[in-house]
């Protein structure tokens, strides 16, 4: 991998794929430059498509970021939601929105994921 900001994403996931297809349109409009990866490219990121499935992945400053570390590390990446980036910084901010990230949505959304798969 390279410098470049990237993002690993289920595009299977609708939300998810709504969220990210919003992010990638933002990008292109601001001339940023972050790669988006679907899960056909987890090994590449050194993970299986199940880990993928799991929960968000950021490559970030030569390092693979997932959950609420990822999704700041994206919106800092994106003027208009560096102030997001920003407020989840936040001690008493942080430990909620990581705690209701990673035990409630991440994973809602990675058992809907199996379901849809099978």
């Amino acid at each position: 991998m390279n410098d470049q900001t990237r993002v690993l994403y289920n595009q299977t996931c609708p939300i998810c794929r709504a969220e990210i297809t919003a992010y990638q349109r933002r990008a292109l409009r601001d001339g940023l430059p972050i790669r988006f990866d679907t899960m056909d490219h987890a090994a590449d990121w050194g993970l299986t498509p199940d880990q993928a499935a799991r929960r968000l992945h950021v490559w970030h400053q030569g390092q693979v970021l997932s959950g609420l570390a990822a999704f700041r590390a994206l919106w800092a990446q994106m003027p208009h939601l560096r102030w997001l980036a920003r407020l989840t910084g936040l001690p008493g901010v942080h430990w909620v929105a990581d705690r209701t990230y990673d035990h409630i949505l991440a994973p809602l959304l990675y058992r809907a994921h199996l379901r849809r798969h099978h």
